[in-house]
């Protein structure tokens, strides 16, 4: 359990959960949402930019509004036609870009472990968001884990 805050079926649905949806706001609060691949470790959840096509002149959208916003909000949720096998986990806090240092690498670890396709790109110097976990909500049924 994380202090508190996660219950520990909470932490095993976000555990074995594979995508969460990364929601952030620029600095006139007009929301952003992508699906992210994730990790969670102790108080913080982290995401890696990775080597998939964008572009290159400027970051990504959501590295822009977290320099300017930095409260976000990540959703783990599991979909089922039997509803009552429904349940999501909302972590928010708030955000701060990684770009290198000693929990820059052992995010960047702790994401190749849980994502295999993460091994073959190089992903090292790119940063991380760090998410520091100030409210844990959640709902549903978080037996089974997550999908």
């Amino acid at each position: 359990m994380m202090a508190g805050m996660l219950t520990d079926a909470q932490y095993r649905f976000l555990e074995t959960s594979r995508v969460g949806r990364l929601a952030t706001a620029d600095g006139r609060g007009v929301p952003h949402l992508v699906p992210v691949c994730y990790a969670v470790e102790g108080l913080s959840a982290y995401i890696t930019v990775d080597e998939k096509p964008k572009r290159t002149d400027i970051p990504l959208k959501r590295i822009r509004n977290i320099q300017v916003n930095p409260a976000v909000a990540l959703t783990v949720d599991r979909w089922d036609e039997d509803w009552s096998r429904l349940a999501w986990v909302m972590l928010r806090g708030d955000a701060e870009i990684l770009a290198g240092g000693a929990e820059h690498d052992a995010a960047q670890a702790r994401l190749r472990g849980r994502y295999p396709q993460y091994r073959a790109m190089d992903i090292g110097s790119l940063p991380v968001i760090a998410i520091r976990i100030s409210r844990v909500l959640g709902w549903g049924d978080f037996s089974g884990g997550g999908a």
